[in-house]
């Protein structure tokens, strides 16, 4: 099959709309279940070439969480520690496989965005990882195969519906790709990049130690940024994205966006989110959004007007400032990654207030010197890999 008719576009007034293969050859995906639309198609594409490159740069499985044709969050499947285990509501699912831990880890570090996620696999996905994501709210998965029992748990979600998507992992696209609009076709090489430990030998602060962990990490953000609408920037630990800006036209705001994720993601360890008491049967997205509450700024307007009561056991203690800001001071040894240089140091002292220690961008800056001085301040290591890695 060359082609494949889809329901409608973007969005449903957009008609006709299918994909198909230019040069009459058969596509390279299979559908064993569902039926995938526009949108989910462009997020599986993107998915499943960001973890292919992960795969591949780093030899762990991998996996990614789309939403709307970017990462909500992406990772490689080192084990899960009892905390993290807890705060990705998978602790009640016993010892996971390497891919099952790359899905939770990209799923749970950023579960606000991630619902309703389209999933990407670099492994035949096994009963393990079908066992999580059944259990999530979640459009569709693409992988380079399932063995029968997760197909079998597969085919259960959604009433049956849920989109299963099988492509071939030999398949090599056109080096030269195209798309139109407006009428008018664009053309441009693809980006064909390698990110290998050579692009980031060029360490331009003082400090220059990059343990083996941040180098992972450095090509988990890169990769990561590589499929992420620009303007981007992407802090990761531990082989996870933990906070992912994308599509901002300020480069601080996607450092601000992104940090404060990254934060989130660490205030979820703390003591007090990880001592609630959630009323029965209340289900993990009601509880993320908790959560989410729990730890803004709006928490005690919340607490003082008794909404505490539907979704707590126990009122709980009002989450301070200053207790937060405690807390996030013992957050080290995060890496950030840039698609395009930081233009002013400020980008460098928000990344600061989030424990970033390792830093990869492109450099090219008129202002480098002024980054690099503020990197040295905080000790930081950054590398210059000289390369941009806008997606549009």
């Amino acid at each position: 099959m060359n082609e494949m008719e889809l329901k409608y576009g973007c969005n449903p007034n957009q008609k006709p709309s299918r994909i198909y293969m230019e040069d009459g050859s058969e596509l390279p995906v299979t559908v064993l279940n569902g039926k995938p639309g526009y949108i989910n198609f462009l997020d599986a594409f993107n998915g499943w070439q960001l973890v292919k490159e992960l795969k591949e740069a780093t030899g762990l499985p991998a996996a990614t969480s789309f939403k709307h044709v970017s990462p909500a969050g992406a990772a490689v499947g080192l084990p899960l520690d009892d905390t993290l285990a807890k705060i990705y509501w998978v602790d009640d699912l016993g010892e996971l496989s390497p891919l099952a831990c790359a899905y939770a880890r990209a799923r749970g570090a950023d579960r606000m965005s991630s619902f309703g996620d389209f999933i990407a696999l670099s492994d035949v996905c096994d009963a393990d990882t079908a066992r999580l994501i059944k259990r999530e709210v979640s459009d569709g998965v693409i992988a380079p195969g399932y063995t029968d029992e997760a197909l079998a748990i597969l085919r259960e979600k959604k009433k049956g519906g849920y989109n299963v998507i099988q492509i071939d992992p030999s398949y090599a696209p056109d080096p030269v790709e195209r798309k139109q609009v407006y009428g008018i076709t664009f053309e441009q090489g693809r980006n064909e990049l390698d990110i290998d430990k050579g692009l980031l030998s060029d360490v331009v602060t003082d400090n220059k130690e990059i343990p083996e962990c941040a180098l992972i990490d450095m090509k988990v953000a890169l990769i990561t940024l590589k499929y992420t609408q620009s303007n981007s920037v992407c802090y990761v630990k531990g082989g996870q994205a933990i906070g992912i800006g994308a599509g901002q036209q300020s480069r601080i705001h996607c450092t601000r966006l992104a940090g404060q994720k990254a934060d989130n993601w660490f205030l979820r360890q703390s003591p007090q989110v990880m001592g609630l008491q959630f009323v029965d049967g209340l289900g993990r997205a009601d509880r993320d959004n908790a959560i989410d509450v729990y730890m803004g700024d709006e928490c005690m307007d919340v607490l003082a007007d008794g909404v505490w009561e539907k979704t707590f056991k126990v009122k709980p203690p009002v989450f301070t400032r200053e207790e937060k800001r405690a807390w996030l001071d013992q957050m080290q040894d995060v890496t950030l990654g840039s698609d395009a240089f930081f233009p002013f140091s400020d980008n460098i002292e928000r990344a600061h207030k989030s424990g970033v220690k390792y830093i990869a961008q492109p450099g090219g800056s008129v202002r480098d010197d002024a980054v690099i001085d503020c990197c040295n301040k905080y000790d930081m290591v950054m590398a210059f890999t000289g390369i941009r890695l806008f997606h549009h």
